[in-house]
């Protein structure tokens, strides 16, 4: 672009316009660069912030209730009910054995 110098050295109105014109467009396009650079910066930073979270929190199945504790009473009845069925040979006496461990242990 050639200015030409009118009056006094100084360029005419045409130039003047063209020169802010060229102003005007570079500083816009400064602008717009330094706002995509922005967004690629905030976009990098929520990746990198998505990276680093940690994992969301699974969901565990609950563990098996525990069995109420056997009162001392119980106890007794359950043994005294094995005895008897072990007495009139419903229980063999490997059964028996079995089941009063089971019981006892």
């Amino acid at each position: 672009m050639v200015f030409r110098r009118g009056r006094g050295g100084r360029p005419g109105l045409l130039g003047t316009v063209a020169r802010t014109a060229v102003v005007a467009g570079t500083a816009t396009a400064t602008s717009n660069a330094v706002n995509r650079r922005g967004q690629q910066r905030a976009a990098e930073k929520q990746a990198y912030t998505q990276q680093q979270a940690p994992p969301p929190p699974q969901d565990y199945p609950a563990p098996a209730p525990t069995p109420p504790p056997v009162s001392s009473d119980d106890l007794v009845t359950k043994l005294k009910q094995l005895g008897e069925l072990h007495t009139t040979g419903v229980l063999s006496d490997d059964e028996f054995a079995a089941a009063k461990k089971q019981l006892l242990g």
